[in-house]
């Protein structure tokens, strides 16, 4: 049954939410527009807010989804809850369905962390978020939430295994986001709600 989860979580995380609502929305391929990738915030750039929204919000309940699958089937197992959970984000970035051109994995790391360590996730996302609201870094803020919610999970004792996806999903999204890094340096990064 583990297998069967983790594989189930990556099939669900393959579900490009962007792709297909730039496809219904517009008839485009959103990865061919603006940052070229499948997520939120290029969402939000080619097709608006509303698109933008409804993307962040299925790219966060397909992370939850995952988790939530495995703690059913697995009976609460956090190993395979935490491998789940990053599967999923794993289905995100590179999708099965979408020649594994996805996105960058921050909203359905969203949802695979506060459902893994809700309090971790929900003190790394209130700091994230002011800081997204100071500077309009989406990429500063989604890396100061990777990096603070194991802190916070060390912090409040949560299970080793969730600790240690964390640490995991830490290195991939830095990884995924050395490009917007370099940009950050550079003082050339792109700020939400500018074009």
């Amino acid at each position: 049954m583990p297998i069967v989860s983790i594989l189930f979580a990556y099939l669900l995380g393959s579900i490009s939410s962007s792709f297909i609502a730039g496809k219904v929305a517009s008839g485009v391929d959103i990865r061919n527009y603006g940052s070229g990738n499948a997520g939120a915030t290029n969402t939000l750039r080619i097709l608006g807010l509303r698109l933008a929204l409804v993307v962040l919000a299925a790219d966060i309940v397909k992370g939850m989804l995952a988790v939530a699958f495995a703690h059913l089937v697995v009976n609460n197992s956090p190993i395979t809850m935490a491998l789940s959970g990053l599967a999923a984000i794993i289905g995100h970035n590179w999708p099965l369905y979408f020649g594994f051109r996805g996105g960058k994995g921050v909203a359905t790391t969203i949802g695979v962390l506060a459902t893994l360590s809700f309090p971790p996730a929900l003190y790394a996302g209130l700091v994230a978020i002011a800081l997204l609201i100071v500077t309009r870094y989406v990429s500063l803020a989604a890396l100061v939430f990777v990096t603070l919610t194991p802190i916070f999970q060390i912090a409040l004792h949560a299970p080793a295994p969730f600790i240690w996806v964390s640490v995991v999903v830490l290195i991939m999204t830095y990884w995924r986001h050395r490009g917007n890094i370099r940009r950050l340096v550079q003082g050339s990064e792109h700020r939400i709600f500018s074009r």
